[in-house]
């Protein structure tokens, strides 16, 4: 009996059955097009959100916990922040770059946040702060509303996406893995999948 009460009250993951693995990165034009809506429905906390999570590059449960005073001083979000990431227990930097400075300003002055809240608090009164699961829903909505198909996308699109741009332009892996917070080189580019995109790369500029 209580093995059988103990299987029926096991809480199913409330990642069951969602596409598990690499999550794609946003393109330049789709970052756009997000951000030009979320702009245009007035959707304040959901733009410094969305912007943030670009710039930050963080894992979706650093990026739920940061707090008023991890991004700004005297009232002035900072062009610069580092948090302790809960993954791996070392910190990491992070550049806030003007547009989003601007969005995240704009939140928490509508918000009326003071400096040890939580930058994005939950509207779900037993939960001080955005879950995780909270933000998937979000993501996904951001996807959906320009029309692409959620499932290639999560979380974990947003902390990509940044990262492999920068790649991309620079090629310099040491410089992403940094961004990123990974201890090891090897992590960053099985994150990025860069081995196979530079080998396609290179294997369309010849001709036999």
């Amino acid at each position: 009996m209580e093995s059988q009460h103990l299987t029926s009250s096991h809480h199913e993951s409330w990642n069951k059955g969602k596409l598990i693995g690499q999550k794609a990165p946003l393109k330049l034009k789709e970052i756009w097009a997000i951000r030009t809506r979320l702009q245009m429905a007035h959707k304040t906390r959901e733009l410094a959100l969305f912007n943030l999570a670009i710039d930050s590059k963080l894992r979706g449960c650093d990026l739920m916990t940061l707090r008023v005073g991890d991004i700004s001083q005297g009232g002035r979000v900072l062009p610069r922040a580092i948090v302790m990431q809960q993954k791996t227990k070392r910190p990491v930097q992070f550049e806030i770059t003007e547009q989003t400075r601007n969005a995240v300003t704009a939140w928490i002055d509508q918000a009326h946040l003071a400096n040890g809240q939580f930058l994005f608090p939950s509207r779900i009164s037993k939960s001080p702060h955005l879950s995780t699961r909270q933000y998937a829903r979000i993501v996904e909505s951001w996807v959906e509303s320009i029309g692409l198909d959620p499932g290639p996308y999560g979380t974990h699109s947003m902390r990509r996406t940044k990262a492999t741009l920068i790649y991309r332009k620079t090629k310099n892996l040491r410089a992403v893995q940094l961004l990123l917070g990974h201890t090891k080189l090897e992590s960053t580019v099985r994150y990025l999948g860069i081995e196979v995109d530079d080998a396609l790369e290179i294997a369309e500029g010849v001709e036999v």
